[in-house]
């Protein structure tokens, strides 16, 4: 069972919930592990990932390719003259795949970030087959960017598995006390999930999406489910 994990944009918590699935995942039993097969950057999501999946996994498989400029990876391949392999990337993903239960794919940035100058997340994504989660963070125009993501997932043939809406702890304003029950009138048949610092997520109708049920199967029988 593996799961594509996308964003509205950056910065939206994607490797936030990764950790969270991760870690619910595993407590349940589930052989799970993390892959961010493009950092732009810093290697720090990457080495947070690392740490929440299971054992027998190096950070070489868990994040192939590694740009160390701060950009849309198309633009820091550029800048640094290298190219991505997406065959390595594939390779190690199927390499994964193999080996664990589940494999959390965080995708690079949003949906429409350019890998390579005719490559997007999307397209990759595609590839993979994987069905996708959009990441939101609940502020003012998450409805816009969540509903134009889902529209794009589901145009290139691919199953959204559902939203999953980060909300940030202390004080909020009109749009984020609004926000979620907007969504839930607004995405028909599409899971929501709200998550934040302090909330106990149930990722059991997102994982449902996945359609692996051997895995969902063992989810129900825990003691923990």
């Amino acid at each position: 069972m593996s799961l594509f994990l996308t964003g509205t944009g950056t910065g939206v918590g994607k490797t936030f919930v990764a950790i969270e699935l991760l870690h619910w995942l595993r407590s349940r039993g589930i052989r799970a592990v993390g892959m961010k097969p493009i950092c732009c950057g810093d290697r720090e999501d990457a080495r947070r990932l690392l740490a929440a999946s299971a054992e027998g996994i190096s950070i070489e498989e868990l994040n192939p390719v590694w740009l160390q400029s701060p950009v849309a990876p198309s633009v820091a391949a550029q800048i640094e003259q290298v190219e991505i392999d997406l065959g390595r990337i594939r390779g190690c993903f199927r390499n994964l795949s193999e080996r664990f239960d589940t494999v959390i794919v965080e995708g690079v940035g949003g949906w429409l970030v350019p890998i390579t100058a005719d490559l997007f997340v999307s397209d990759f994504a595609k590839q993979l087959e994987l069905p996708v989660a959009i990441v939101a963070n609940n502020q003012l125009g998450c409805l816009n960017h969540v509903l134009l993501t889902l529209e794009s997932v589901q145009r290139r043939g691919l199953v959204c598995a559902g939203v999953i809406l980060t909300q940030a702890n202390g004080p909020i304003d009109l749009a984020q006390s609004t926000n979620e029950n907007e969504l839930r009138r607004l995405l028909t048949g599409i899971s929501l999930v709200v998550i934040g610092e302090e909330t106990e997520p149930n990722f059991v109708e997102i994982l449902a999406a996945t359609g692996q049920p051997d895995v969902l199967r063992k989810l129900t029988q825990s003691s923990k489910f």
